[in-house]
């Protein structure tokens, strides 16, 4: 990200947080360990949709904004869990929030006539 692009997400702190948590898997990825750790293979199979190339970015970028933490366990067959750090479970609320209006909405899309 450029000095300039950088500076404007400073000044707007609803982009800057869009930009540390948006895409399309980081939000699932954070439901995911939001109460739990997980191993990478288990949110693999919990978001069989995402690849493991985008799933190792999207938690690498997670991990380099301090939102999850990784934890490398030296062991045959080598094991890694991710969580929340203390800073990313700052956003539990905002994901339960999150989660509730997506929840209002399916309810509320799903009674309209012409919902296929």
């Amino acid at each position: 990200m450029s000095q300039r692009s950088n500076t404007r997400i400073l000044n707007c702190p609803t982009e800057a947080a869009l930009a540390i948590i948006g895409g399309k898997w980081k939000g699932i990825i954070l439901c995911h360990i939001r109460n739990d750790t997980r191993r990478f293979n288990e949110l693999r199979r919990l978001i069989p949709q995402v690849s493991q190339r985008m799933l190792t970015k999207q938690l690498r970028e997670l991990e380099t904004h301090q939102i999850i933490h990784r934890k490398i366990y030296r062991q045959i067959p080598p094991k890694v869990e991710y969580s929340l750090t203390e800073f990313g479970l700052t956003l539990d609320p905002i994901l339960r929030a999150l989660e509730d209006w997506g929840t209002e909405y399916i309810d509320k899309i799903t009674e309209l006539p012409d919902y296929p």
